[in-house]
């Protein structure tokens, strides 16, 4: 059939009918050109397998797809992939240029093709492409021109035609249509007639069959139009849609819902209908595909649209709650402003105003209609406003009312930002308008606005919120502003001066939300207090926004607040227990940066400015729309010079559990690893982000990222275990997904190798124990020499040593005589030194005394000289006790104690040995030896003893005689040589050392 298809595609290009309305809303088109995928321009077939992967029949082999990464797989003999199915038992089956096979994964998950051709009878192995795939009950039918094999227990049977032209599956079996018998149904192993040929019109040449019900199938011809098959029966859809589709050559088709058929055609692209034959959509390149030729078409699992080209593959996310609404032709104008009027959707662009007529719809991106510009609204258009059930403009040049498609002049004296009723009853008698220089106010009469001069200059009034008969204006970069409105006289407050205190003096937006005034700035939101007359954090709002920096309010019917941060559309959704943001990701930086402009009509219907055209949202939907999330692992390389591929994705067939089985090993050389993974959510792949956890080797989960790869270089040997999740912005998160490996040690580290180490250990244990033995006894041998000559030795060095003893002692002892005389040398040297220094000492204290002697007896002399001469009793009597005290002897007897204290210590215990020797000895004898001892003078003595000369000649006559001295020795001497001999002989101390 496709065969034939491909004859007929010059006649593609006939002149057209009028192209029909299509819905003002359009799902999002992702264009896959071959630059993405990096393979053949053409794609024939389309499949998912169970886990949500894609798989494209290409002209250069077969195309997988996971959202994020494309895969060719070429076949062996690099021929054309046409057709591609996914068996009951989980393999994929390829149909190609003389070629029938399926992949399977390989031991490491790669997909590998295997080739069914050898099961073919001989006769039979030579065919043309292979234009179809069908699996019905274990079956597989692979359809050329001219043979149906069918692959059943590995086992083919070929059914020999002279052309079949289709081949297609319905409820109760196969179904093909040969070029003789008609269409005929594959039942109780052979097939059977289900329409004869003649039943058919001329050229019927069935391209698709849909199922709507058991018993009823939908079948499209290439130039037929649209048939309906009941209990044997051909009935032919009739509708001036069909009649017009019919001509655009319908190449394919598949079932979206119960209420949805899309149609691949030759030269329109893909039409949408109901089962009525009636058109929903359509989409040809006009609409973004890139090109009209849809060879291929296929609803996958989340109901969004999957079409091969002639040139490229494209995305419909048909199922989607965010449609595009394109109001010119060349989808090149930015929205700023939309609103319901009257039932016709009005869209302010930066080329103009443009409208459509609604219709009764829940969801209206469906409406079907043409937006036509608005007379007089060409230009750049900023607001649209009602005000008292008048439609107004905000224009570049000026305000208008809209009435129908004519756009009026209200005021040219400048542009206009935004309209709003000063009173909230309605209608208001005053209309405040934002301007370029300022606020204008309008009254109401007699159903017109009309301008009486009133008017506030000072700032662009793009930001304004109206509030109690307040006229609030901020300017982003210079304030906010109160204009109060008393007598048709306008005063404004600049409240600048307060930004000191809190607000920030950039990004200052003002909006009325919740019943508050309310000011976003880069600090965070403010309030507006009126017992403060000032603008204060607002504690309700952070709650909700945190520290996020918000540049846009908007408040919907159900008390949701749209907002936007960071060029990023979110809201905080009230219809919960508390409050919950959520994010919009599929619009981020596609908003018209410092122009947002949100317009909630309902759940059902939000409206947002687009840099092109307009978003329309399904806010319902949005949040219903809860499509499973599965995460996959795609691939799993070893990193190195050369990248070695170690896990393909796959752990068993495409369509089966992907369930691991066996944990694989990885060299040591190869513990550098590199993943690649994804989650094939087609429509939301811009929502979705991953974590990652290494187990035994990572500490925790990773954060949250878009990221799709991850690399860890040279992990040590152990057991490891992959974990992968994904989650979406509404927070719903998959299923996690683990792979485990092994490293193994390293070549040195392994069992073989410590068995190596024992054995070498073992015989290196062995090789020492022998030379250890031969050393010993080498040593053992010398050891015994050596002994001898030793013992030798030894005795010589004792007869050596026993003499060298005796010298060393003889030395020691000279040396120890040698030293005991410097030590009594050094002694005496000492003792003589401080006997000199004591009678030194002694001598001195000795002339004290006797200085202090002469001095008394001076003055006993002077004194009795005084007395002799004196007649006055008293100063005799005084005299006397004068002469009386200095001859007292008990100073002196004093003195001399410590005398002979002193005296010992010098002279070596001399009073004591001499009493012990001469114990008759008086107390002034003893005193008169020591003078002596101290060898002084007569006149000396004298002094110091208190008496004559001749005395001290008496008393030392007597002292020679008690001691027996003779004449002719020396008292000097004697005492010296006294005190010598004392020095050395013990003396036996005296019952009393005091003298």
């Amino acid at each position: 059939m496709r065969f034939s298809i491909a004859l007929l595609l010059l006649n593609c290009w006939l002149l057209q009918p009028l192209r029909s309305q299509n819905t003002i809303g359009l799902p999002e088109i992702l264009n896959y050109s071959k630059l993405s995928y990096r393979a053949g321009t053409q794609n024939w077939d389309i499949c998912q397998d169970k886990s949500g992967l894609l798989y494209f029949a290409n002209n250069e082999g077969l195309l997988s797809f996971d959202g994020t990464y494309w895969k060719n797989h070429p076949l062996p003999n690099k021929t054309i992939v046409r057709s591609i199915a996914i068996g009951t038992d989980g393999r994929l089956y390829v149909g190609a240029q003389d070629e029938i096979g399926y992949f399977s994964p390989s031991p490491t998950g790669i997909l590998t093709y295997h080739s069914v051709k050898d099961m073919i009878p001989p006769q039979h192995r030579s065919f043309t492409d292979v234009w179809d795939i069908v699996c019905f009950e274990g079956k597989v039918f692979f359809r050329s021109n001219d043979r149906i094999f069918m692959l059943a227990d590995n086992h083919i049977t070929v059914y020999p035609s002279n052309t079949w032209l289709f081949l297609g599956v319905g409820p109760q079996g196969p179904i093909a249509q040969d070029v003789i018998k008609g269409v005929m149904l594959f039942r109780q192993g052979s097939w059977q007639s289900l329409i004869p040929r003649e039943n058919m019109p001329p050229g019927f040449l069935i391209t698709a069959v849909v199922a709507l019900h058991p018993d009823t199938l939908l079948l499209t011809t290439l130039k037929h139009g649209i048939f309906r098959m009941s209990h044997g029966k051909l009935e032919k859809m009739q509708t001036p849609a069909l009649s017009q589709i019919a001509d655009y050559h319908i190449y394919g088709a598949t079932l979206i819902d119960k209420n949805s058929i899309a149609l691949a055609t030759t030269t329109r692209g893909c039409v949408i209908i109901d089962p009525q034959g009636q058109t929903i959509q359509q989409f040809s390149r006009q609409e973004g595909l890139q090109n009209n030729n849809v060879l291929a078409i296929y609803a996958d699992k989340h109901k969004n649209l999957w079409l091969g080209l002639d040139n490229g593959i494209d995305f419909i996310a048909y199922n989607s709650a965010i449609k595009n609404i394109f109001p010119d032709k060349s989808n090149e104008s930015a929205g700023y402003s939309a609103i319901i009027h009257q039932a016709h959707l009005y869209l302010a662009t930066t080329n103009g105003l443009y409208s459509v007529p609604l219709e009764e719809r829940q969801d209206l991106s469906f409406v079907k209609g043409n937006f036509q510009q608005v007379t007089n609204g060409r230009g750049q258009a900023w607001n649209l406003s009602t005000v008292n059930g008048q439609l107004l403009m905000g224009h570049h040049e000026g305000a208008y009312v809209i009435n129908g498609d004519q756009a009026k002049p209200l005021d040219n004296s400048g542009g206009f930002w935004t309209f709003q009723p000063l009173n909230s009853v309605s209608p208001s008698d005053l209309m405040v308008a934002g301007t370029y220089q300022g606020i204008r106010f309008f009254t109401y009469k007699n159903g017109k606005f009309v301008h009486d001069g009133a008017q506030a200059t000072f700032e662009s009034s793009r930001f304004v919120a109206v509030d109690h008969q307040d006229v609030w204006v901020s300017h982003p970069y210079k304030g906010v502003y109160r204009v109060k409105y008393n007598d048709g006289k306008p005063t404004v407050q600049s409240y600048a001066e307060k930004f000191r205190h809190g607000l920030s003096s950039n990004g200052n937006y003002i909006f009325r939300i919740r019943n508050r005034i309310v000011v976003t700035t880069e600090n965070g939101i403010y309030e507006y207090d009126a017992a403060t007359d000032s603008f204060l954090p607002s504690a309700y709002f952070r709650q909700i926004f945190g520290d996020l920096i918000i540049r846009y309010l908007r408040e919907d019917m159900q008390g949701n607040v749209w907002f936007v941060y960071d060029k990023s559309l979110g809201v905080a959704d009230f219809s919960g227990a508390k409050p919950r943001i959520i994010y919009i990701p599929e619009l981020n930086r596609k908003l018209v940066s410092g122009f947002e402009q949100v317009y909630p009509v309902d759940e059902h219907n939000i409206f947002v400015g687009a840099e092109k055209g307009y978003f329309h949202i399904n806010y319902a939907k949005y949040k219903q729309h809860h499509p499973v999330l599965q995460v996959h692992l795609r691939e799993v390389k070893a990193l190195g010079k050369t990248d070695t591929l170690l896990f393909g994705g796959y752990f068993r067939d495409v369509s089966q559990d992907q369930t691991q089985q066996q944990t694989p090993s990885i060299n040591y050389n190869s513990n550098s690893l590199h993943f690649t993974f994804s989650a094939p959510l087609y429509e939301q792949q811009t929502n979705i982000e991953y974590s990652y956890y290494l187990k035994g080797y990572d500490k925790k989960w990773s954060e949250w990222s878009e990221k799709t790869e991850k690399e860890y270089a040279y992990l040590p040997p152990g057991t490891y275990n992959f974990q992968l999740r994904a989650r979406n912005n509404l927070g719903n998160e998959s299923v996690v997904y683990s792979y485990c490996f092994y490293v193994l040690p390293p070549w040195y580290r392994s069992w073989w190798a410590y068995t190596l180490y024992g054995c070498l250990v073992l015989m290196g244990a062995y090789l020492v124990y022998r030379w250890q033995k031969r050393k010993f006894q080498r040593q053992r041998t010398q050891y015994e020499t050596e002994q001898r000559r030793l013992r030798y030795l030894h005795e010589l060095e004792v007869a050596q040593y026993e003499e060298e003893q005796k010298r060393q002692q003889y030395l020691h002892q000279l040396e120890l005589e040698k030293n005991e005389k410097e030590i009594i040398r050094l002694k005496n040297e000492k003792l003589e030194a401080e006997i000199a220094f004591q009678n030194k000492e002694m001598a001195s204290t000795t002339m004290h005394l006797v200085k202090k002697g002469e001095l008394l007896t001076k003055m006993k002399d002077e004194l009795q000289k005084v007395t002799r001469s004196t007649d006055d009793e008293k100063s005799l009597d005084v005299f006397r006790r004068m002469i009386k005290t200095l001859g007292n002897e008990d100073k002196m007897d004093k003195d001399w104690e410590h005398f002979t204290i002193h005296f010992d210590k010098v002279h070596n215990d001399f009073f004591i040995a001499l009493k012990a020797k001469h114990p008759n000895l008086t107390a002034n004898e003893l005193k008169l030896c020591a003078y002596l001892r101290m060898n002084l003078s007569t006149k000396e003595i004298a002094q110091l003893m208190n008496i004559s000369g001749r005395g001290v000649e008496i008393s030392r006559y007597r002292l020679r005689k008690k001691l027996q001295i003779p004449t002719e020795t020396n008292l000097f001497t004697y005492f010296l040589d006294f005190h010598s001999n004392t020095k050395d002989s013990p003396v036996a101390p005296a019952p009393d050392s005091r003298v």
